[in-house]
This record gives C-alpha cells, sequence and structure tokens, in this order.
C-alpha cells in the first residue's frame, strides 16, 4: 500500500450527530473515502484512499464489509486503478481496466456483490471505448467514476424499496431479531435487514429490536446496536447464544438477516450464525426473512454447496481485538459465513418484491422483463 497517500481523519463520538446515520463511503472526486469500521463504536476514523490498491485492502482487511457496500468499494476502487493508465489507446487501457477488476476480485471470495460490481465496471469500460480508439482516456475514466456513482445511487434506492416491501410484516410492537450487520453501514443507507425498521421509525412505528453481536468479529455489537441506537430505535443487543432462550420467552416475532450471496435453489450464504439463527427460528415458530438485492441473487450457483465460503484468520477468534482468550497453539475453524438451506427460509425480500418457495421458480421470475 502506498503509506504516503493515505490519510485518515479521526474525529470523536461527541461530534457525532443523534438521529444522523454514518456513510461508510463517500466518493470525493479524486479519491475514496472509507470509514474504517473495524474501529467502531469507539473510534470514528475516515480513511482516504487513492488506489486500487488501498481499496482492495480496504476490502480484504474489513475496513468496509457488507456484501452491497464491498461491491460499490470494489467499483470506486476500478476508478482509481483506471485513472492510474498513462496510455491514450483504447486496447491498452481496456486491458488495464480488466487487470484492476482481477486484483480486486481477489479480495474477498463469498460476497457475489463484489463480482457484480466489477463485472458491470468492465461492461461500462466496453462501451465506452466502442466508439473511440484512443485520445480520451479521460473520459472513458470519467464515465468509469459515473458508473461507480450510479451504482451506489442505484443501492440507496434498493435498499428503500426493500424496506418498503418488508415494511408490511412487521407491525407495531413486535420483537424482531437481527444477525450481523445489514444496515446502512453496509450499503449506501437504510441497509437491507435493517431497511424495514429504519422505515418503521420514519412511520411512527415502534419495533423492538434484539441484535446478537455476532462473534468472533461482533459486527452486531459494534455496527447494528450503534447505527440503530444513535437514529433512537428501541435495540437490545444480545451475545448468540442467547437468541434461543429469547425466543423461548416470546419475546421475538420474526427474524430478518441479509445475505452476501443466494444461490438459484434459495439457499442463502450470510454471516456465521445465520444457520443457527434459522433452525430455532424454525422449532419456535418463527418466521426467518431473508432482506436480498437482486444483484446478491447468483442463478449461475446452483445451491449453497458451490457457493464459496472464505475462512479468517484463526487470531480473529484467539486474540480478538487484541486480547489473547484461547491457549497458544490452539487448532481453529473460523469460517466467515454458514449456508442456510432454503427449507428454512421464509420468505427472501428484494426491491421487487417478495418471493417464497419454491425459489427455484419464484427467483428467476425477479429477473423476466
Amino acid at each position: 500500500m502506498s503509506e504516503n497517500k493515505e490519510s485518515a481523519t479521526k474525529a470523536s463520538n461527541e461530534a457525532i450527530v443523534p438521529g444522523q446515520a454514518l456513510s461508510s463511503l463517500v466518493w470525493k472526486g479524486d479519491h475514496l473515502s472509507m470509514l474504517d469500521q473495524r474501529l467502531l463504536p469507539e473510534s470514528i476514523v475516515m480513511l482516504d484512499l487513492f488506489t486500487a490498491e488501498e481499496v482492495w485492502d480496504g476490502i480484504h482487511a474489513m475496513k468496509v464489509r457488507g456484501a452491497p457496500a464491498i461491491g460499490m468499494a470494489a467499483a470506486y476502487g476500478v476508478v482509481l486503478g483506471a485513472s492510474a493508465y498513462g496510455g491514450t489507446d483504447a486496447a491498452g487501457w481496456l486491458e488495464h481496466v480488466h487487470s484492476v477488476c482481477g486484483h480486486l476480485a481477489t479480495s474477498r471470495p463469498t460476497a457475489v456483490n463484489l463480482f457484480w460490481a466489477l463485472d458491470r465496471m468492465k461492461k461500462r469500460a466496453k462501451e465506452l471505448t466502442a466508439e473511440a480508439t484512443e485520445g480520451r482516456v479521460e473520459d472513458w475514466n470519467a464515465g468509469l467514476e459515473h458508473e461507480a456513482i450510479s451504482i451506489q445511487a442505484e443501492d440507496e434506492e434498493v435498499c428503500r424499496l426493500i424496506g418498503v416491501h418488508a415494511l408490511p410484516l412487521f407491525q407495531d410492537g413486535m420483537g424482531v431479531l437481527t444477525h450481523c450487520n445489514a444496515g446502512g453501514l453496509a450499503t449506501a443507507k437504510y441497509g437491507t435487514a435493517l431497511a424495514p425498521m429504519y422505515l418503521a421509525h420514519e412511520n411512527g412505528i415502534h419495533l423492538k429490536v434484539f441484535a446478537d453481536e455476532t462473534r468472533p468479529v461482533l459486527q452486531g455489537a459494534r455496527l447494528t446496536a450503534f447505527e440503530l441506537q444513535q437514529v433512537g430505535i428501541d435495540v437490545t443487543l444480545l451475545c448468540d447464544n442467547m437468541a434461543g432462550m429469547v425466543m423461548a420467552k416470546g419475546w421475538v416475532q420474526a427474524v430478518i438477516v441479509g445475505t452476501d450471496r443466494v444461490a438459484a435453489n434459495g439457499d442463502v450464504a450470510n454471516k456465521i450464525g445465520t444457520y443457527s439463527l434459522a433452525v430455532l427460528a424454525k422449532a419456535h415458530g418463527i418466521p426467518f426473512y431473508v432482506a436480498s438485492p437482486l444483484s446478491t441473487i447468483d442463478l449461475h450457483t446452483a445451491t449453497g454447496a458451490d457457493i464459496p465460503i472464505e475462512e479468517r484468520p484463526a487470531e480473529e477468534v484467539t486474540e480478538s481485538f487484541g486480547k489473547r482468550t484461547a491457549p497458544q497453539g490452539i487448532k481453529v475453524y473460523n469460517p466467515a459465513f454458514d449456508i442456510t438451506p432454503h427449507e428454512y427460509i421464509t420468505a427472501i425480500i428484494t426491491e421487487k418484491g417478495i418471493v417464497q418457495a419454491p425459489f427455484s421458480d419464484s427467483l428467476p421470475a425477479l429477473f423476466a422483463d
């Protein structure tokens, strides 16, 4: 990474405006400002990234996380990478853009939005060079910048529509449990699983939200609890192994989670611990909803068994946040995601509406003109 170009702007917690959500990604015209989500909720640090390599590191190191946000970050990474091209010919520029996309694709393997965004940027690059073969590099770069900005703007509207479709499922006073972070920090705005909570709050509907802490990186504790509390939504933090108890007490009437990839049969890859929640929900007769943009649905992947599962470093478990909590030399299995089989899923909520089983029929129908 080019250390001389990366800068960090810090603000204390006192500088946070109550009722105002943070933005995880802000495009500054010549660089990407990225909220370092690893440091929340104690520190608000924005990283100014000037190169595709710095964006790659931001995604890989989980400075940015959440499938839609990863895709948006990658799109801006392509813009930064394309601007580094020193030639003038279309073929060379296009080859360079494809190289940048190929490198960014190695940052994290599970979130399909990453590959969706990169494919979209490659397609746009090809369109931009179709009419001219040289001397328009600045115009081509500007075209890619416009595409990345469009991806972010579209994501905000997609999340809002997911919330609109999901909102009728949640009645005033209901208890709703969620896992990991599928909120505004993971998207352009509103989030996916948290979108109906934000819209309910805006419309005076009171939901009692339970947020799993989401071990081992604690996205639920550090991010979901933080962002919901910031806007005044009633949220209670739970250890992951408490979910069954609150369900048994009758405090939870629905579970809603986001997803990093939906297979063609409706199997869902999401943050580790989601599968356990789905089993618990089914045992207690509680509906289990998955909020997913169309860009996260992968009809080319037949089942969840075909989804690559990222394994994270052992230190996330043994030395979480700098303190050793396990014996030296202990073997560790640390998958970042698990697969929830489609039979445990009540419905998948998208920007085009709500679909139910059989998902092998209802999911492709979402893409029909």
